[in-house]
């Protein structure tokens, strides 16, 4: 089964978005380790949001498309109570959207 995985930086709140062929909780202990050289500065990292597929090529490509603008607009709304259960860190910036507050997270392009 290949993954493709979005990783939210505990200090920071900035996203990670990634595809492995392996088990995305071994994957997200190599980012924590700082094996991994794109993601070692932001470390520690958790979880927030993965899929699963059975084509390394219908994976890649919804990695491609979670990275677009669109993609990242449909993980905003996918994770929307996640996101507004999150305290408010120091800077951020906040929109009205749908009547509510959704925090602006800046996210890895």
């Amino acid at each position: 089964m290949y993954k493709v995985y979005v990783l939210e930086s505990v200090r920071t709140r900035k996203w990670y978005i990634g595809f492995t062929p392996s088990d995305v909780i071994k994957r997200l202990n190599r980012h924590n380790k700082g094996e991994i050289v794109s993601s070692k500065s932001f470390r520690p990292w958790k979880l927030i949001y993965y899929e699963s597929y059975l084509n390394r090529k219908d994976a890649t490509g919804r990695e491609k498309f979670l990275k677009s603008g669109a993609g990242k607009n449909f993980l905003k709304k996918q994770l929307k109570y996640y996101l507004l259960g999150l305290p408010r860190a120091s800077g951020a910036s906040y929109t009205r959207a749908a009547s509510s507050m959704v925090e602006q997270l800046p996210l890895k392009e």
